[in-house]
């Protein structure tokens, strides 16, 4: 995701095609902005503290977002860790700014 500074991601596998199975760091302060995946999508905090869409959640913190639903800003309030699962491809994001 080199279109968001402070931001890692370390490709696992490809459970389907286009999707991901995926550990993304995340440096304190990064923000990634408002999002649509056209896939269902699995995400586990293995570290660290993130807010996303207004609710602060830490380690060991597990959500499933549905496909085609509005999510984020997610933002690493330190550094971050996530697995995350992904059904399908990326999606878009809002402009950010960046």
């Amino acid at each position: 995701m080199t279109q968001f500074p402070g931001t890692q991601l370390l490709p696992l596998a490809e459970p389907v095609p286009q999707g991901s199975i995926h550990l993304l760091k995340m440096s304190a302060g990064t923000t990634i902005p408002v999002h649509i995946h056209s896939c269902d999508e699995y995400v586990y905090i293995l570290a660290g503290v993130l807010e996303t869409g207004g609710t602060t959640s830490s380690a060991k913190t597990f959500w499933f977002t549905p496909a085609n639903t509005r999510q984020g800003p997610h933002k690493a309030i330190t550094d971050v860790e996530l697995l995350t699962i992904r059904l399908g491809a990326m999606g878009t994001f809002e402009d950010s700014g960046l």
